[in-house]
């Protein structure tokens, strides 16, 4: 299960993400990102609740940093020790913004 929260300010947009982003939740984070992403420079997405990323997970952040990348950043943070060593195994650490 991931829940997922949005907090929009202008060009800037927080999202939270609490739970698994797996094969079940990816394509709703994938839907919820895109319909959001129009218009916003600086999409920041909090990490300090998420407790485990999968392979799906992991294209839908590379996705939408491929989006990010012609209209402004992305960055993530509060990233766990786990989920960090998955981004360092796949080489995501390298892709993406991790404050």
């Amino acid at each position: 299960m991931l829940n997922i929260t949005k907090k929009a300010e202008g060009a800037k947009l927080e999202i939270g993400l609490e739970g698994r982003l797996d094969t079940l939740t990816a394509p709703e984070l994938e839907k919820s990102l895109m319909e959001n992403l129009n218009g916003v420079q600086e999409l920041a997405i909090d990490c300090s609740k998420l407790e485990y990323i999968s392979s799906a997970g992991l294209r839908v952040l590379l996705a939408t940093q491929k989006v990010m990348n012609k209209q402004g950043k992305m960055e993530l943070s509060h990233v766990s020790s786990e989920i960090m060593e998955i981004f360092e195994v796949t080489g995501f650490s390298d892709i993406l913004t991790i404050l």
